[in-house]
């Protein structure tokens, strides 16, 4: 059985996937990897096969040197990345040495970072794949060279190569290719002969009087009912990376079934609206992906169990729920020094090949993108990734989506759930009636409205489902009612009722209880609170 998972994941992380949307946008400096220093006559030395600086005489190249180089990476990656600069150092053939601060930033707010001040921000850094088109039109992403772009394509998996990609050109170095979901399960409860029926699972859950923690009420997994009936949402961007239209057909026939599917679970007693790992707390199911891995395996002990989605039924027919994959990619920002940057993206392709992958799945448990990194026996021997590969057969690559999207699908589900078991039809298509008015309102928004901030969050009786306007006074903007909040209260600052452009990048969280104005200087992304009077 073993032999077998081994084979099936490394078939499925060589799947190809449906391609990634996004347009491009003005270009940025394209340096690549390619050697960037002109010959005399002003031509530029051609670069060997795969990006790489070809050496001269003696082992060195046009590409020697020392650089000073500022890396972003995730607090867990730091040490492991500064380990692997040095190896990089010492077995480099170009006379490359990197000078590197590795810097802890997480890949979810790398991007944030770099939009608010490009000069600013890392000569590398690691990133989730949604952020690649508003990189790209910020020009902190160099267009990879003719070279590079083929050690993209030659190395790694179709899905992650297509992450990387907008329009015809290439942007990043694919780093996972880990981020989707899948099922968890207490075998004490839930036997294997049920993991694939959802309607067998929500009955074992009930009988049990334990729960199933399936965060439905968030875009991100409630999309994958309406993938596994066949529908699509792709956004459709011009070629300076601006959304244009949608092509969406969740309300549909085939988005009804999907509904009829999430009525099934969010209806139940056992139901909770959670990805965490909640085994401790009463749950005998969790839909969540790696990085609660070893918590769960902790938390189940002998009753561990993992599988990729359940089936269910719907007049007779059955579906497989679908999901979103999505990968983690290395950039490198545009550098005024076409020399260093060539040397940059030499950094690049060492730290995303298979060996620097390998050590990643080895000390945090992240799926590699690299073909061969995925067939080595840490991937093929760890349940979780398993069952991430099989779930692949059924998963949708994310695209680049509007940021408003977010907040207008997940309300498909809470509208659902307000409605209860045993909804008529015409009940669940409302639901998708509003859903789909919401999205034609977003190419109805006027500039002024999409360029406007606005505070979101567990405000003025609000819990992040209500935008509250605020006034600019140049880049300061203030919101126009002071709120009494109570310590504890979360909240954020974002643009256009979206979450493309959002301070802070984690929460701000309420310190003191009292009545406060809310504050963003929308040129560094600081906000603060302004006591009321």
């Amino acid at each position: 059985m073993k032999k077998i998972l081994a084979l099936l994941l490394a078939a499925m992380m060589l799947l190809s996937l449906a391609a990634c949307g996004g347009g491009s946008s003005e270009p940025a400096a394209e340096s690549g990897g390619e050697a960037a220093a002109p010959a005399e006559g002003g031509e530029e030395a051609a670069p060997a096969e795969g990006g790489e600086a070809a050496p001269a005489e003696g082992g060195s190249s046009e590409l020697a040197g020392t650089y000073d180089v500022t890396i972003w990476a995730p607090d867990a990656a730091v040490d492991l990345t500064k380990s692997q600069v040095d190896a990089f150092n010492s077995s480099n053939e170009l006379g490359i040495t990197i000078n590197a601060t590795v810097e802890p930033v997480s890949e979810a707010d790398a991007a944030s970072n770099m939009i608010l001040d490009v000069s600013a921000g890392a000569d590398l850094y690691f990133f989730a794949q949604d952020q690649l088109s508003r990189l790209i039109q910020a020009n902190a992403l160099t267009k990879l060279g003719q070279g590079a772009a083929t050690f993209v394509k030659d190395n790694n998996t179709a899905g992650s190569v297509l992450a990387a990609q907008a329009g015809e050109d290439y942007y990043a170095y694919p780093l996972t290719a880990d981020n989707g979901y899948f099922m968890y399960y207490d075998k004490s409860v839930v036997p294997e002969e049920d993991v694939d029926s959802l309607e067998a699972i929500i009955a074992d859950c009930e009988a049990a009087g334990k729960n199933i923690s399936y965060e439905l009420e968030n875009a991100w997994y409630n999309a994958g009912f309406f993938f596994g009936t066949g529908c699509h949402s792709d956004w459709i961007t011009d070629d300076q990376g601006n959304f244009i239209a949608i092509d969406d057909d969740f309300n549909s026939d085939k988005g009804l079934i999907a509904a009829k599917g999430i009525q099934m679970v969010v209806t139940s007693p056992s139901y909770v609206n959670s990805s965490t790992a909640d085994f401790a707390s009463g749950s005998a199911v969790v839909v969540t992906g790696t990085w609660n891995y070893a918590t769960i395996l902790e938390q189940l002990g002998e009753n561990f169990g993992v599988a990729d989605l359940p089936s269910f039924t719907v007049d007779g027919t059955e579906y497989h729920i679908g999901s979103y994959s999505g990968c983690k990619l290395l950039g490198v920002k545009p550098q005024e020094d076409a020399v260093k940057g060539a040397a940059l993206n030499q950094l690049a392709q060492y730290l995303t090949n298979a060996e620097c992958q390998i050590q990643r799945t080895e000390e945090f448990g992240w799926g590699p993108a690299n073909k061969e990194a995925v067939q080595a026996d840490v991937v093929t021997s760890n349940p979780a990734l398993v069952a991430l590969a099989e779930q692949s057969a059924y998963a949708i690559p994310q695209p680049n989506i509007h940021g408003s999207w977010w907040d207008i699908a997940k309300v498909i589900t809470t509208d659902i759930k307000d409605k209860g078991a045993g909804a008529p039809d015409e009940d669940l298509k409302a639901a998708l009636d509003k859903y789909e008015q919401s999205i034609a309102a977003v190419f109805e928004m006027t500039d002024e409205v999409r360029n406007a901030f606005t505070v979101i969050g567990t405000v003025a009786g609000t819990n992040w489902d209500a935008d509250l306007p605020m006034t600019a006074d140049g880049d300061i903007w203030t919101s126009n009612d002071a709120f009494e909040m109570e310590a504890g209260t979360e909240f954020k600052c974002r643009q256009g009722k979206a979450w493309d452009v959002a301070f802070p990048a984690d929460n701000f969280v309420v310190e003191e209880a009292g009545t406060y104005y809310v504050q963003l200087d929308a040129a560094s992304g600081e906000v603060t609170l302004v006591p009321a009077g």
